[in-house]
């Protein structure tokens, strides 16, 4: 089977980054684009509970774009809303991959790990998966997790496989 270049989207959620030191955001461009996807969007928003759900319901109806990755506001802080903005848009929760993504981080950074509220979840038949906002944790969740879900040549199963079905 041929590889299958897939059509991604980048979202900071950030009150103080900008394109210019949006290094969570660089990373994850640069792992997507090097295994051969194509960054479909990219942008940065506040740390707004509607601002988050209202960029992740538009992209989400854009036929243009097949996966949603957003770094940061996964943490514990009052600001940190990354998880609550998804739950309002989430048709279909994935609770194994915040529960794997942990699971990787651990072996990295140990129990700080638990302080994470990495998710996914479909919404509009495209995924989202929602990443803390530092570049060893996005490339912990696409090195160890969607480098190959989102890949459809893995086997036995991966996400690429199930787009079509999922609208």
């Amino acid at each position: 089977m041929e590889f299958q270049p897939l059509n991604i989207a980048i979202l900071t959620i950030s009150d103080t980054r900008s394109e210019a030191d949006d290094k969570s955001g660089d990373t994850l461009v640069s792992l997507l684009t090097n295994a051969g996807h194509c960054l479909a969007k990219r942008s940065i928003v506040k740390d707004e509970i509607t601002l988050i759900a209202d960029k992740f319901s538009e992209w989400s109806k854009n036929p243009e774009i097949d996966v949603i990755i957003s770094t940061g506001g996964t943490g514990l802080t009052r600001r940190d809303v990354t998880p609550e903005a998804l739950a309002l848009v989430a048709e279909k929760n994935i609770p194994g991959f915040g529960e794997l993504f942990r699971w990787i981080s651990y072996q990295n950074i140990g129990t700080s790990t638990i302080q994470s509220r990495a998710d996914a979840a479909i919404t509009n038949g495209t995924y989202i998966f929602i990443l803390p906002g530092s570049p060893g944790a996005c490339r912990d969740g696409w090195e160890g997790i969607l480098a190959d879900q989102l890949d459809i040549r893995h086997k036995p199963c991966n996400f690429t496989e199930l787009i079509g079905r999922l609208k």
